[in-house]
């Protein structure tokens, strides 16, 4: 097993650190890391470039054009293919995985799974959270897996398996899979939950994924304290919700 862990990021520069860190820290350390800047303005992959250095990992950066999180992170899936990657997980530049994920996720794939769903939950380490930010992230994410089973886009004769939610931040699937289902959508957060266009179309080629509850990230709350409650779902529920900013720092 060849795996990578594929990190798309856009002005990162003051965060990524502490994802580096926590990778860094994983108990197994059988992995490369690939971070894709997404033409950053604020020295993003100066700032990787600098902590791969002196890290112990092996780190490497590459550069898409193409603003968007499903562009970015497919530009790095498939240049991770071609360095030989069988494996490859995906966390977002402003998560922590816990200590094990890594081999959570490695553990889950020797079960047979193609694709690699996790859970989210909040970040303590970024700022003090109020108890309503600790109780709303798993909220959040419930009420987004609950609308996803139910949504009609989500169910189709022609998928194999049921929908289930696996967030961007914490997901891992096969080579072979990725190429088989077409990948991540290259598009923008904005334009397309790129996670779950992902699900859908790995469900029409296999049923072998599943959330593991032992796959955990923790996550940003910035997004939540800067659309609120109600704009949070609704920008989970298609965009129903639209900011002027969208790439919350």
């Amino acid at each position: 097993m060849d795996l990578w862990v594929v990190i798309p990021a856009y002005n990162e520069a003051t965060g990524i650190e502490a994802t580096l860190r926590a990778l860094e820290a994983q108990d197994d350390s059988a992995f490369t890391v690939l971070v894709v800047d997404n033409m950053s303005t604020d020295g993003t992959a100066e700032v990787v470039k600098s902590y791969a250095a002196t890290s112990s990992m092996a780190i490497r950066v590459v550069q898409e054009s193409r603003k968007g999180t499903g562009a970015a992170s497919d530009t790095g899936v498939r240049h991770a293919i071609a360095q030989g990657a069988t494996h490859l997980a995906r966390t977002d530049a402003d998560c922590v995985p816990r200590r094990d994920w890594v081999r959570a996720i490695r553990r889950a794939f020797g079960e047979g799974l193609e694709m690699v769903g996790g859970k989210l939950r909040p970040r303590t380490d970024e700022f003090p959270l109020k108890l309503w930010e600790r109780r709303l992230i798993p909220f959040v994410v419930g009420v987004a897996a609950a609308f996803g089973r139910l949504r009609p886009g989500n169910r189709d004769a022609a998928y194999l398996g049921p929908y289930v939610m696996m967030p961007g931040a914490t997901l891992a699937i096969t080579a072979s899979l990725y190429e088989r289902s077409g990948g991540f959508p290259r598009t923008a957060i904005e334009e397309v939950h790129e996670d779950r266009a992902l699900v859908n179309r790995v469900r029409k080629v296999t049923g072998a994924y599943a959330s593991r509850r032992d796959v955990v990230v923790y996550g940003s709350v910035r997004r939540l304290r800067a659309y609120g409650l109600a704009g949070t779902l609704a920008w989970y529920a298609d965009h129903h919700y639209r900011p002027d900013v969208v790439d919350v720092r």
